[in-house]
């Protein structure tokens, strides 16, 4: 550990780090959840069914989520900017020669490589966060955080490249992305020594926070609020395409309704978590979630009742515009918990973040790539799109009953309390 918490100043230098970062990670997320929009033509190229579509899309997730651990401690050991740095150059080549692959398993392959973009998450959040007070650090996390909006970046820029152009000049065009992104984070970014863990702590000694019990909690809160995000903002256009019909650039467009206030809000998250405190921030939108989850796991049901007059025929289901304000609510819900929950983290470890931080991410981003798959098994089980939801609602009934038992009480000002015996 460092000898005293780091403390940036709110100066020049801080607000570079935040919005050059910022910059990078919104970057990073669109290329991270390419798949979203451009598995849609490559399904029906390489004739995947829904299992297969799932696996391409969530195969980024699993290695950005993989990598979140060690590129966390590489950047309490090293600083947040030149592993920054390398993570965006280590991408391009991946990017690039995915134009050229012809094959199912081509694909995956690069898909692992490209995924190396989400692991930026584990790098900025203490990289940000050490430039700021303990009482800013909720905001500016958010601020950083918001760059999942990349997702929905992604989603209206996708179809222009993809129907002017088609699907190959997509990864051309996020590889020469990414090299630039990299230059101009180098440019406006900034490095303090001050900020990384001494040399004289061992990984061992970094790892040792893992068994702590509130830092499992954070991961359970993070795979619902995180993972449910990535694996919908990756599941959702083809959701629109199938279940109501819409052309790839409508679908992308709608779409964009849920990933951009997931993404762009997570400041407001920062600034509740600050003000409300983590635990009661998280816990209402969990409840939010719920409900949301429960109206859309409603198939499209069409039932004949026997009256009086003879049988008459019902139609049960959510139409497109009642289903995208719920999908609004829902992005607009884990955007703040995101934040809330990372608040958590910059309460409780300050000084060994990029660990902590690293292993929560890594369970988020788990639960964006084992999702999608889950979607992908279910609908060729039982041929039903909402099964996608009635799995969200169940995660978060699960994550709801958690955190009753594991605090005694909600804390009104947001600290938590000690778990009970």
């Amino acid at each position: 550990m460092s000898s005293a918490t780091p403390i940036a100043p709110a100066g020049r230098q801080a607000l570079s780090v935040l919005f050059a970062s910022t910059f990078a990670f919104t970057v990073c997320f669109a290329i991270w959840t390419m798949f979203s929009v451009l598995g849609v033509p490559l399904k029906t190229q390489l004739a995947l069914n829904e299992t297969q579509f799932g696996l391409l899309i969530a195969t980024p997730v699993l290695t950005g989520s993989l990598v979140r651990v060690p590129l966390g401690m590489l950047t309490d050991r090293f600083g947040g900017r030149p592993v920054f740095f390398l993570v965006l150059l280590a991408c391009v080549p991946p990017l690039y020669l995915m134009a050229y692959a012809t094959t199912y398993v081509q694909f995956l392959v690069l898909a692992l490589f490209v995924g190396l973009a989400g692991g930026t998450f584990s790098v900025g959040t203490p990289y940000v966060a050490h430039w700021f007070a303990p009482q800013r650090r909720g905001f500016a996390m958010g601020i950083f955080g918001a760059g999942n909006s990349g997702s929905a970046l992604n989603m209206f820029v996708a179809p222009l490249i993809i129907g002017a152009f088609g699907w190959a000049m997509l990864p051309k065009a996020y590889a020469a992305l990414m090299l630039g992104t990299a230059v101009l984070f180098w440019l406006f970014s900034h490095s303090n020594p001050a900020h990384r863990v001494s040399g004289a702590v061992t990984v061992r000694q970094q790892l040792q926070v893992l068994k702590d019990p509130r830092v499992w909690r954070y991961c359970q809160y993070y795979s619902v609020v995180f993972g449910g995000y990535v694996a919908l903002a990756l599941w959702i256009t083809q959701y629109y395409v199938a279940e109501y019909g819409f052309d790839l650039t409508l679908a992308a467009f709608l779409a964009m309704v849920f990933s951009l206030p997931g993404g762009v809000l997570r400041a407001l998250g920062g600034w509740f978590s600050d003000r409300f405190g983590a635990y009661t921030v998280t816990w209402w939108v969990m409840w939010v979630c719920w409900v949301c989850f429960f109206i859309l796991s409603y198939p499209q049901t069409q039932m004949t009742i026997q009256t009086l007059s003879g049988p008459v025929s019902v139609h049960i289901g959510l139409n497109a515009t009642l289903f995208t304000a719920l999908l609004f609510v829902v992005g607009v819900a884990m955007a703040i918990g995101k934040a809330s929950v990372f608040k958590f983290i910059s309460d409780d470890y300050a000084e060994n973040m990029g660990a902590v931080s690293g292993v929560v991410g890594l369970a988020g981003g788990l639960g964006g790539f084992v999702l999608p798959i889950l979607f992908g098994v279910l609908l060729d089980i039982t041929g039903v799109y909402s099964s996608a939801f009635m799995l969200l609602y169940g995660a978060v009934c699960v994550s709801l009953v958690f955190m009753h038992y594991s605090y005694r009480a909600a804390p009104r000002a947001g600290t938590e309390l000690m778990e009970g015996s």
